[in-house]
């Protein structure tokens, strides 16, 4: 299928919409229900991570769901419209708790409504990226739109991490932390607005093809044939490790500036630097690939990410950045985002080939069963990142109270190393433990997906 330029700019504003939504939630969920209404980090953290055993069973079901739709409108495009619209009223709820609601029925709240955010974000994640290999052949075409859709959803991930705490204080009316509360309120509403906009300009302007009916008949033989291709599953386990490193440094950020720092609106300044070198990198994929190969690519991201954080604990320990200036703090970040950049836009086109391969190993193709993996490992990764972050304050005693200036009280000089090493070793671990997955597992090169391509092109003629 031929995409046109309008196509392609319909495809990055959905992307972009996207993840608007979805960074608001794993960026600041903690943040909203532990420092503005007082709930244990520990309780928001085992909330998320039991949602996502229950993603466990419904993200594949939903992927299955998807793959059996056949109308007049396509498979995709009318979920990606339903779960939009379903998401955007789950997000504005989840950060409209009732004022004067216990803390008792506030966390009933959280998990209802955190569970149905999950449920409607799949909806419509598992159709809008199972639209990248299904609109496109391996190569040119599907790194081009993979890095146009990464790139406007990097664009997507710093809007909520740079303007949040800009936009909640003046939508408050105040700058004490107790009265956010109004502020996320208006904020998600917004948000949920844009998301919803994004969305129906994509369906309108992104072609889709009729669907063929699937060889595929039952829900087992869909499960088998998803779980005899070792190349998905290998590259699900890469991104589960990736997701789960930024997202743990993504949950602490905040604290590091607030705390060890001691400029909470530094915080703005810096996610927006390294979030503007994330999305240049991932807009000159396209470029850097004539030149180095899928593989090495793969491994300069996981080395250049490692590489960030191992500087970003040894400025932080060393405290050069008090004898100079903050601005030090964001060569390390820069390195990371790089590096994440560059795993973002790869890790997609690798799960897109893997479908390619899927359908030349097993005789069936399975997009959105694939894709709907994707989102249960990247949805997995945010609730264990935030479990992890939320269980990791309580253990090193992290304080959230605040003094009469709004600032917050002084922390022992044993938190502030607990949160140094919180925010960075582990994250190291989960990236070497992606590094060995894929190297020791991984094989559809640029050479072995030409001559996939070329059989089931092959085949289709006969």
């Amino acid at each position: 299928m031929e995409l046109k330029a309008r196509n392609k700019a319909a495809f990055g504003f959905g992307a972009f919409g996207k993840d608007v939504v979805y960074m608001l939630v794993t960026t600041y969920l903690l943040f909203y229900y532990h420092d503005i209404l007082g709930m244990s980090s520990t309780f928001v953290g085992t909330v998320l991570m039991a949602a996502r055993v229950f993603d466990a069973v419904n993200d594949p079901f939903m992927g299955i769901l998807v793959a059996k739709t056949k109308t007049r409108w396509g498979r995709f495009r009318p979920w990606i419209l339903t779960g939009t619209i379903l998401n955007a009223f789950t997000i504005y709820a989840l950060f409209a708790v009732p004022k004067n609601m216990s803390m008792g029925n506030a966390k009933v709240w959280l998990a209802v409504f955190y569970i149905i955010w999950g449920i409607s974000y799949t909806l419509m994640d598992i159709p809008f990226w199972s639209m990248v290999p299904a609109i496109t052949k391996p190569g040119k075409d599907r790194e081009q739109l993979s890095s146009l859709a990464r790139s406007c959803s990097g664009i997507g991930d710093a809007v909520p991490t740079v303007l949040t705490m800009v936009v909640v204080p003046i939508l408050s009316g105040s700058s004490a932390v107790a009265n956010y509360n109004i502020g996320f309120k208006w904020w998600a509403l917004i948000i949920a607005i844009v998301f919803v906009i994004s969305e129906v300009v994509f369906c309108l302007n992104v072609p889709e093809k009729v669907p063929e009916d699937t060889e595929v008949t039952t829900i087992g033989q869909m499960f088998k044939s998803l779980f005899r291709n070792d190349q998905a599953l290998v590259v699900v386990g890469a991104i589960i490790c990736v997701y789960m490193a930024l997202d743990i440094v993504g949950n602490l950020l905040l604290y590091f500036f607030q705390a060890d720092v001691g400029n909470e609106g530094l915080y703005s300044i810096f996610v927006g630097v390294c979030f503007a070198v994330q999305v240049v990198t991932m807009m000159l994929i396209p470029v850097i690939r004539k030149k180095i190969g899928k593989f090495s690519l793969f491994r300069l991201g996981i080395l250049s990410q490692a590489a960030g954080f191992i500087i970003l604990l040894i400025i932080a320990y060393t405290g050069i950045y008090e004898k100079t200036s903050w601005v030090i703090l964001c060569i390390p970040g820069m390195i990371v985002y790089v590096g994440y950049g560059v795993l973002n836009v790869m890790l997609t086109i690798f799960l897109s080939d893997s479908v390619d391969y899927g359908e030349y190993k097993n005789g069936t193709r399975e997009e959105s069963v694939i894709f709907s993996m994707q989102t249960f490992t990247v949805k997995l990764a945010a609730g264990v990142a935030v479990f992890v972050s939320g269980l990791g304050l309580d253990i090193i005693k992290f304080n959230t109270e605040k003094l009469e200036n709004g600032n917050l009280v002084p922390q022992s000089e044993s938190t502030l190393a607990g949160l140094r090493v919180l925010m960075t070793i582990p994250p190291v671990i989960f990236l070497i433990a992606a590094f060995i997955i894929f190297v020791k597992f991984y094989k559809l090169d640029d050479n072995k997906m030409k001559e996939i391509t070329a059989k089931l092109e092959s085949k289709k003629s006969e």
